[in-house]
């Protein structure tokens, strides 16, 4: 399997550095990975991330670029004492850059992080309560979600209806019941939630069967379902 063979390269390419930790989150800790087309979403723990680290972070990925999958793997770098909202170094998208790791991430090891390599994140991290939680996800659908609709370009692409849609059915069953969700269940909730059914067939198609054509007004459709979508759950837990 092309995913292991890579995530054990990393690791190999990351002991020198003597990682405290090295954890799994998203699809490939919560049983929907899909070799290919799932990005491999990392979090290591590093005891210090000083220029001469970053340098040598650099490198690693720069070394990994052309091995299959490459382009998927995603990794922030933490320290012990670190607060995870403050922004961390990240690999992401080919390019390093800085962001903090979100509740949902959090949440997400908490629950069920797969570890690659060292201590549980139940031992570095802070626990995420289920108020924190929903004030996370409630921002992300007002303040990032909503905005985006009214760019109309970006709507045309796959990336931007794939998690669109599913974002807003897994935000939509956490702020309900606590809880998170995988793509695939979020998927299987959007018919009942409203959402146009050739715009999630499309979906279905593309992450887990044949791809077909997408339907001409796909963007109209899932911007014209979204924005009250959002409105209406903003409204009833912000």
């Amino acid at each position: 399997m092309q995913t292991e063979v890579l995530l054990d390269r990393f690791l190999a390419g990351l002991a020198p550095l003597s990682p405290v930790a090295v954890w799994a989150h998203g699809s490939l800790a919560g049983g929907d990975y899909q070799e290919g087309r799932s990005d491999l979403d990392l979090i290591a723990v590093l005891d210090s991330v000083g220029p001469r680290t970053v340098w040598r972070l650099a490198t690693l990925h720069a070394r990994l670029r052309a091995e299959p999958l490459a382009g998927q793997l995603h990794c922030t770098y933490l320290t012990p004492a670190a607060d995870p909202g403050r922004r961390h170094l990240t690999w992401a998208h080919e390019e390093l850059f800085k962001r903090p790791v979100t509740p949902v991430t959090r949440r997400e090891l908490h629950d069920f992080g797969r570890v690659l390599h060292g201590k549980p994140p139940a031992d570095l991290l802070p626990p995420v309560t289920d108020p924190e939680l929903a004030d996370f996800v409630v921002r992300d659908q007002r303040d990032f979600w909503r905005p985006a609709l009214d760019n109309a370009p970006l709507w045309t692409r796959d990336v931007w209806v794939d998690l669109g849609l599913l974002t807003f059915a897994r935000a939509s069953v956490t702020l309900r019941e606590a809880r998170l969700i995988s793509k695939r269940e979020a998927l299987e909730l959007l018919p009942g939630l409203g959402a146009p059914v050739e715009v999630v067939a499309d979906i279905r198609g593309r992450r887990y069967g044949d791809p077909g054509p997408a339907p001409a007004n796909r963007a109209e459709l899932t911007r014209n379902y979204l924005g009250p979508a959002i409105d209406e759950l903003v409204a009833a837990y912000g």
